[in-house]
């Protein structure tokens, strides 16, 4: 059982010689969704506290994001974020992709699957009370309406 632990505690004093990198890519207002869609104060604070850590280039790091593994686990699930949406490039999306993206996260809070649980852990000020959930719907629904009006013209 001894020999067990150090094996453990070895390898985990190893697998920390192996950090993640940290380093949020370079900003450009211009192509950042709150700007280009003159998103309303409150609703951008929202988006900025539910949505930026994984969903932009605006990653806070946490304490957490230091110590392997879990600081593979997260670097991981923000590269996914970024991946599926990343609103620090939303301009350079079409407009068609846009409205997509903006059809998924009416869906994805409407089903409350973002915020994930495992960030509103860490993060409670990141949950979304019913009326900010109602708030997002609304606010997306808007702009993806007047993203496909400015789709037809």
């Amino acid at each position: 059982m001894k020999k067990v632990l150090v094996v453990i505690l070895v390898a985990f004093i190893i697998i920390q010689f192996f950090p993640i990198d940290k380093t949020n890519p370079p900003l450009n207002p211009g192509m950042d969704f709150l700007k280009i869609k003159k998103t309303p104060p409150e609703i951008a604070k929202i988006i900025t506290t539910s949505c930026y850590d994984c969903h932009s280039h605006e990653t806070k790091y946490p304490w957490y994001s230091s110590i392997a593994p879990s600081s593979w686990f997260l670097k991981n699930h923000i590269d996914e974020g970024r991946k599926n949406l990343n609103f620090s490039i939303f301009s350079t999306y079409e407009p068609k992709r846009q409205a997509h993206k903006l059809q998924e996260c009416i869906e994805m809070i409407e089903k409350d699957e973002m915020p994930l649980e495992s960030y509103i852990v860490g993060h409670s000020d990141a949950k979304l009370s019913p009326e900010q959930k109602q708030a997002l719907i609304n606010y997306f629904k808007k702009v993806k309406e007047e993203t496909e009006r400015a789709m037809i013209f």
